[in-house]
């Protein structure tokens, strides 16, 4: 995630329900009126073994963290003050019967409007996770309901004057172009049942939710000044977010949140804190939570009643939603194959069959040879400090016709995680495999065992992690190394009393040299590759 995202949070980590974060989150359920929906869940196996009851949600993945970016009540429509929290609730720790009925009341409370991306999914797997711990029915309802992906669609169709298709954007493409911020999803595939989770994993989490407040407010100030004139507007409508914005805007309280949050960003992005003055002038953290705290939020203002009014919708799950779907479809007419294409079915193509170019007896050289595309990048890394050979795509966003040809061109196998790239399959002959696992590490192993590659102490971390380039045959000194680094490079000082080697890559140059974070490296993929056994 990049460092400009737009105000620092203030994180709650919910683990136990002993202790103040919860009780914050419980008084926080009853006294916000915008609550912010995501989860993030176990990474799902479709070959693991399924339970043998009856229930049938046992075979969605289990959710195992529930992020909720919570709005709280303003006591002043004039009212400036930073009112929104974040709460990480761990679902690997924390009773699931202490909270449903909690969730399941905010969830279907008319006075608080629910936001989500993409949400109905989530609410799925979800109400299955609590149905496998007892706490039946599960959710079926949340109500009322606002997507981010239906805001922005009805922005670009104000924006166009028609009827446009349905938009397919991605919340981190939204968030770039509405917010003006960076949004990395790396993460978004890591194992979220492992503990501890790292702080990277808890900031991701917690911007995933509180961006879409942020999103929120945007589209609340642009029905709020419908028919107003404002200047210096962006491509949607917008009031461009720079300089000057806060005399443009500063008679309007929804854009006293905007301004504030864009222009005062802070230096770190999560500044995990206690509990805010808001929330200590309400309530105590000695309170003991039970079923007598009841719901006390108040009615909507004005303006979140006419949103929900005119846009406002819910999510209702039926029994078809708690069936998992056949991946096949049904009752689908195949069309009649290509002559050039093999007559194999896409899923068939996971499977690595043939041999790779590096192997072939006119034009190998026996040197394995891969070309990872944007959804395996993480992985040409780990490619490289094992030594091999791993590139990725000249541009950013290449068509698939790039990718092919750049695979062409240097004899590489293309790794992908994109099923729909397995149908040029056929043009390639067998040079593009889709990487099954979701963690760079089992992904790693997975295309070692899949092409038999040979790996070896010695040639750990011999490549460039940056270009893939080769280094020198012969070390550098440090005298060598620092007028290698002139205006290229910085060395840190504390390396020039110390009799260690440096590296250099013959394609961009870069320096390396063999300090703690290399002999750290070298481990970790020892212990990876069982190169130790």
């Amino acid at each position: 995630m990049d460092d400009t995202y737009p105000k620092p949070l203030t994180i709650h980590w919910v683990s136990t329900p002993n202790s103040s974060e919860f009780t914050l989150l419980s008084w926080a359920l009853t006294h916000s009126s915008l609550v912010a929906l995501d989860a993030e869940w176990k990474p799902f196996r479709s070959h693991t073994t399924q339970p043998t009851n009856s229930n049938q949600d046992r075979t969605f993945p289990t959710v195992s963290l529930l992020q909720l970016a919570c709005r709280l009540v303003e006591d002043s429509a004039e009212s400036t003050q930073d009112d929104s929290v974040v709460f990480l609730v761990d679902l690997e720790s924390i009773p699931f019967g202490l909270i449903y009925e909690q969730l399941k009341g905010m969830f279907v409370d008319e006075k608080v409007l629910k936001l989500g991306f993409r949400f109905k999914q989530d609410l799925v797997y979800l109400s299955s996770t609590f149905c496998s711990n007892g706490c039946e029915p599960g959710f079926d309802l949340v109500e009322p309901f606002i997507d981010i992906s239906s805001i922005y669609h009805h922005l670009q169709q104000r924006q166009h004057g028609r009827k446009i298709g349905k938009n397919s954007k991605s919340l981190a493409a939204i968030c770039e172009e509405l917010l003006g911020v960076s949004i990395s999803k790396e993460l978004q595939c890591s194992d979220w049942s492992e503990r501890p989770l790292t702080e990277e994993q808890k900031t991701y989490a917690a911007v995933d939710a509180h961006c879409l407040l942020e999103i929120f407010d945007i589209f609340q100030f642009k029905v709020d000044n419908e028919g107003e004139s404002v200047p210096e507007v962006d491509l949607l409508g917008f009031p461009i977010l720079s300089l000057g914005l806060k005399e443009v805007l500063e008679t309007s309280t929804v854009c006293k949140r905007i301004v504030s949050s864009r222009v005062n960003k802070a230096s770190s992005i999560v500044r995990a804190t206690a509990a805010t003055d808001v929330f200590k002038n309400e309530i105590s953290t000695d309170v003991v939570v039970s079923d007598s705290l009841c719901r006390q939020t108040v009615p909507l203002d004005e303006s979140l009643s006419r949103i929900i009014s005119n846009h406002g919708s819910k999510i209702l799950l039926n029994d078809s939603d708690r069936k998992p779907r056949n991946s096949k479809k049904k009752g689908k007419k195949h069309s009649k194959p290509s002559l050039n294409r093999k007559t194999k079915g896409a899923d068939c193509a996971d499977d690595w069959q043939g041999l790779p170019p590096w192997k072939s007896l006119d034009a190998g050289d026996g040197c394995p040879k891969f070309l990872c595309d944007v959804m395996v990048e993480g992985l040409a890394k780990h490619l490289r400090c094992v030594g091999i050979d791993a590139a990725i795509p000249y541009s950013k966003k290449p068509e698939s016709r790039e990718l092919i040809e750049q695979a062409q061109r240097e004899k590489r196998v293309i790794l992908t995680r994109d099923a729909k790239l397995l149908r040029h399959d056929y043009l390639l002959n067998n040079q593009i495999y889709r990487v099954k696992s979701l963690l760079k590490n089992e992904q790693l192993l997975e295309v070692i065992q899949t092409f038999q590659l040979e790996i070896s102490e010695d040639r750990l971390m011999s490549r460039c992690t940056k270009c893939n380039g080769k280094f020198i045959q012969k070390p550098l000194t440090t005298e060598e190394a620092v007028e290698a680094a002139k205006g290229f490079q910085k060395i840190p000082n504390c390396l020039f009393n110390k009799n260690i080697e440096f590296w250099q890559c013959m394609d961009c140059n870069q320096l390396y040299w063999e300090g703690t974070q290399y002999h750290n490296a070298v481990q970790k993929f020892i212990n990876i590759c069982s190169l130790s056994e």
